[in-house]
């Protein structure tokens, strides 16, 4: 981490140092005209922070590598074989949809079990009048489930911190997050979460149940973890990273579902949020998958409510039922809905700007060991604990209403809308009530209807600016954790507190605020709309909020995005993921591509029958992970396609030579490699031994070359480029001279992922973010 932190210091002071000179307008620039001042050489740095270290980045070959080997392997599929590859990409979701299922409703029952009876006994000290050994024994527990989550994360899958889901978006848009998908990582998540949860922290396990569903999918996949992994012969269909893709997306979507019950809402979320490429056929099995984990959650909802799974009677999930109470708007209704959807915005992108300074502040802790990443996680486990139980006793004993005395007011169970704690029988205190339970209780409890008393604007406000606080201490530390559960909670408080004021002037119940405030807190953050549009009315089961959820999201959104980018886009910018943004900025229409290749290290080509002497230069002395292969004829030069790195490295591995400088014949290749073989990914040039009368033997290529590589001319711009980069999934796009001649080279360049980022492009270019300062533009921030 010290010499990523340095290299982009450097990297920084260069930028600096080529800004004080002067440097002339780009937005007047002509795209036939070159940039005359630039940088030496376009920077790059394939490195980036998964887990607990700074690990090397690549690309994923979501392209079809249409080599000789692919073609024929296709050729070769009979009708029976093609219809066995689409039913079992049904029978993938099938299962993902099933297992994620099955794996949400046990960490439900086991974190209502856990929390519940852990509360229970709090409560029994409590009602003895022995509240410091209550204080101890939850401040006990709770630093004990925390310490357990948090040793698994730091000492076996440092991958499971956290949500997952930028790690996962930055998968689905093209890059290779390592170490994010086993079964490790896996089950690691599955007891970290049920540590964290049910140890009262600020966080859900919504995000940790999407990573859960991606790993399932992937593991699916590819048949188990790479030690142990099934050989079946159909499984060979999805050894590559296009199918898994696919299945990581059904993953991302179940995920979803299995934490809000909300499978259309987990559909659109997979598209909206985390999902770059899209299609008809992959939108049926999402939905398919959705559809499985909505039913096998409430075939278990269904069982439990027989009292045979402990405190799980209802499934522990998110279900707030507010359609009995009855919506009518008002034209005065509107300014309060508006109200809701600005200060979401400001709050939600105020939320995004500290909890983005914590996160610096946390990786310099995180850094300096193991011992550091867990007292961390165990002081904010300590602070959560003493402000959840010693809060309460600021708030003043209530009474309760005649109509529940002796019925539900006051309770001194796990539950209830009236907790007693230290108040005298006939009394509830109603801070206990949302600080002293679970947090999906305390949710349910803020989303009840037909209570406009139940709450006062003072324990309102002491709980919003509690978990408002705790929910930046506590996401960055090591243990598995989600956002969506504390946005909901500070922003269904302040909806309520909104509602109380506007009580005398509104028909709105203080229920359908508290809605709106999460809706819009959760927009302000997150900048989803329509995903999260169809999971609040899923939630609800109330058709009729529709247009006022529709309004509030999309104000909270723009006031947001004026602001400061999402939460997820935050963190991969810290973690350093090289995400590629669906919109490029403006000042990438003024520079073609074929500046950027100027800019970069001379362009290295194979023949299409290489030396392998050559060859094992070559990937030594490069890092690059494709190369152009040109063959010449006559003193013609012509471009065949590409050659992956790995492909070269198993030619090598194979020893795949020939005596003489000859094509090679199909049956020779048949009975060297198989498309499994291509479809592996892995080994190192070092690895490699070879003799010093194999280095002067020669090595075919073109059977192994993708044929039909994406290619555009060296006079595009590189904004129509990186659209086409990003909507396509590729990892190399090769670079064509606009003149072909005789002698002139048939391929300019290669770019990559790396050299169509805005941040590298800046440092070889960096008046073109001087001329937007300049007239007031911020190419991060925008309101539409």
């Amino acid at each position: 981490m010290e010499d990523f932190n340095k290299l982009a210091e450097t990297e920084a002071a260069n930028i600096e140092t080529l800004t004080k000179h002067e440097e002339r307008d780009p937005e007047s620039n002509m795209i036939n005209q070159p940039l005359l001042k630039r940088a030496p050489v376009l920077p790059v740095n394939p490195v980036a922070i998964v887990g607990a270290k700074v690990t090397h980045i690549e690309s994923l070959d979501y392209e079809i590598n249409e080599n000789d080997l692919f073609k024929q392997d296709w050729r070769s599929r009979s009708d029976v074989e093609v219809l066995q590859y689409i039913l079992s990409k049904w029978l993938l979701a099938f299962l993902v949809g099933l297992l994620t299922g099955i794996t949400a409703t046990l960490i439900n029952f086991a974190v209502e079990n856990i929390a519940g009876y852990k509360l229970l006994v709090v409560v029994k000290y409590i009602e003895q009048k022995r509240y410091l050994m209550g204080f101890i024994y939850m401040t006990g527990a709770n630093f004990l489930l925390t310490m357990v989550a948090a040793v698994l994360c730091v000492c076996f899958a440092p991958t499971a911190a956290g949500p997952g889901i930028p790690e996962i978006k930055a998968y689905l848009n093209g890059v290779d997050t390592p170490n994010m998908f086993g079964a490790t990582e896996l089950i690691v998540k599955i007891i970290g979460s049920i540590g964290a949860v049910s140890a009262g922290l600020d966080l859900g396990k919504e995000g940790p149940l999407v990573h859960i569903g991606s790993c399932i999918a992937s593991l699916l996949g590819q048949g188990g973890t790479d030690n142990y992994r099934i050989k079946w012969r159909w499984l060979r269909y999805f050894n590559n990273d296009r199918d898994r893709r696919d299945l990581i997306t059904c993953g991302s979507s179940s995920g979803v579902c299995a934490a809000f019950r909300a499978p259309v809402g987990g559909v659109l979320f997979a598209l909206e949020e985390v999902a770059t490429w899209w299609r008809s056929a992959l939108l049926w099995r999402t939905f398919f998958s959705t559809a499985v984990v909505v039913v096998v959650l409430r075939a278990f909802m269904e069982y439990c409510k027989s009292g045979k799974c402990g405190l799980f009677g209802k499934g522990g999930l998110i279900m707030f039922d507010v359609s009995g109470v009855s919506v009518r708007y008002q034209v005065v209704d509107i300014i309060p809905v508006t109200v809701i959807g600005v200060i979401g915005g400001i709050l939600g992108s105020l939320y995004n700007y500290l909890l983005h300074k914590v996160l610096q502040v946390y990786n310099v802790i995180n850094n300096k060991g193991k011992l550091q990443k867990l007292l961390l996680s165990l002081s904010v486990s300590i602070f959560t604990s003493a402000c959840l139980y010693g809060l309460p006793f600021l708030a003043k004993c209530r009474p309760c209403d005649p109509s529940t005395l002796n019925s539900s007011c006051p309770t001194t169970g796990r539950g209830g809308k009236f907790k007693q704690f230290n108040c005298p029988k006939g009394y509830y205190n109603d801070l206990a009530t949302l600080l002293l339970t679970t947090n999906d209780d305390a949710v349910r409890n803020l989303f009840s209807i037909n209570a406009s008393t139940e709450f006062t604007t003072f324990s309102l406000m002491i709980f919003f600016v509690l978990y408002y606080i705790l929910g930046l201490i506590t996401f960055g530390i090591a243990v598995p954790s989600g956002l969506f559960l504390p946005v909901i909670l500070m922003g269904s408080a302040y909806g309520r507190m909104l509602g109380i004021l506007m009580g005398p002037y509104t028909r709105i119940d203080q229920g359908l605020y508290a809605v709106l405030g999460a809706a819009s807190l959760m927009a302000g953050s997150m900048r989803m709309t329509v995903s999260l549009c169809v999971i609040f009315l899923e939630l609800t089961n109330n058709l009729l909020l529709l247009p006022i959820t529709m309004l509030v999201l999309l104000i909270a959104k723009t006031v947001g995005d004026c602001f400061n980018p999402s939460i997820y886009d935050i963190i991969l910018e810290l973690k350093g993921l090289p995400f590629l943004d669906a919109n490029p900025e403006p000042w990438m229409r003024n520079i073609k591509v074929s500046e950027l290749v100027e800019v970069k290290p001379a362009i290295v080509t194979l023949a299409g029958i290489e030396r392998v002497g050559r060859i094992v230069e070559v990937l030594k002395n490069t890092t690059h992970s494709g190369f152009p292969v040109v063959d010449e004829e006559n003193g013609a030069t012509e471009l065949h396609g590409l050659v992956l790195r790995a492909h070269l490295i198993l030619v090598l591995k194979k020893k795949w030579f020939l005596q003489e400088k000859r094509r090679s014949e199909e049956w020779e290749v048949r009975e060297k490699f198989t498309a499994i073989d291509l479809a592996e990914r892995g080994g190192k040039i070092e690895e490699e031994i070879l003799t010093n009368d194999e280095m002067e033997m020669y090595a075919d290529l073109h059977p192994l070359t993708n044929t039909t590589p994406y290619t555009v001319v060296e006079s595009m711009s590189v904004a129509k480029a990186m659209v086409l980069f990003r909507q396509v999934g590729l990892r190399h796009m090769l670079i064509l001279p606009k003149h072909q001649a005789a002698r002139v080279s048939p391929v300019v360049g290669v770019l990559t992922r790396q050299d169509l980022r805005a941040h590298n492009i800046l440092s070889a270019f960096p008046h073109l973010k001087n001329s937007q300062v300049k007239r007031g533009i911020d190419p991060e921030v925008s309101c539409f």
